[in-house]
């Protein structure tokens, strides 16, 4: 059960949250009583994701800026400090996938790939983390992937990233757990989302992935709202540089 007390005043800023595993993580903020900042690039699916959550009766803000270019990362986080408030949650979990054997993979689309998936989220934590550090506070929690731990053929570059972004979140931790800021990250397995439509779809592999899987099923989007709430919270200060991965047992398994 989601205390809709716990977050009340905290201002958490959602990166790809308009669509997806970000807007259903920043409904489980949303209920749990944080002023949300949703973010995409697309300027109308924003409004209506903003709108869909004032309907809620939630306070909800948009912020429509690329994560990759630091300038704009810089004033949208001013923007949103002068405002909406001090953000005291920061969820880095904009990323994209391209798929293609490695040996023919597009120089642009493994760039691509790397910096949206781990440059995006140094430059928008190193923006947050400057205010952070001032207050002696703050929650930084990075979205990975099973395959931050486990290879897949065609999706290298993306494992590549999410690898990346793990230790990013150690280095993190190490660099700015002096200042009381927690940073930690969730590794969702394979879920019910719009990336994984053409796998689920694929009678082959969902039928290899739920053998593959102890849980015997893909996982479902508000299954990550917990893990969530726990690096979010208040009680969690002395959890630092962890990461939970919530998939269906995986991970465990040979």
């Amino acid at each position: 059960m989601v205390d809709h007390t716990q977050l009340k005043g905290s201002v958490a800023l959602v990166t790809g949250s308009s669509r997806g595993l970000g807007f259903v993580l920043s409904q489980g903020l949303a209920r749990a009583g944080a002023r949300i900042v949703l973010n995409g690039r697309d300027e109308q699916r924003l409004s209506e994701a903003v709108e869909l959550f004032r309907e809620e009766g939630f306070d909800a803000h948009g912020e429509c800026f690329s994560i990759t270019d630091p300038e704009a990362v810089e004033a949208a986080i001013d923007r949103v400090e002068n405002k909406v408030g001090p953000i005291h949650i920061l969820v880095n979990n904009a990323g994209m996938q391209r798929r293609a054997p490695l040996e023919e993979f597009a120089f642009n689309d493994w760039t691509r790939v790397l910096e949206t998936n781990l440059t995006g989220a140094f430059v928008v934590s190193q923006a947050v983390a400057k205010g952070m550090i001032q207050r002696q506070a703050g929650k930084i929690i990075n979205i990975l992937s099973l395959q931050a731990e486990l290879g897949r053929k065609t999706i290298a570059p993306y494992a590549a990233s999410k690898g990346g972004l793990k230790m990013l979140t150690r280095g993190m931790c190490v660099e700015w757990a002096q200042y009381n800021i927690q940073v930690n990250a969730i590794g969702p397995g394979y879920f019910e989302t719009e990336m994984t439509r053409s796998l689920r779809e694929d009678e082959a592999f969902d039928s290899w992935l739920r053998r593959r899987t102890p849980a015997g099923r893909w996982g479902k989007p508000e299954e990550l709202i917990a893990p969530l709430l726990l690096f979010a919270s208040p009680g969690s200060e002395f959890i630092n540089g962890q990461i939970i991965f919530v998939d269906g047992g995986i991970t465990a398994a040979i």
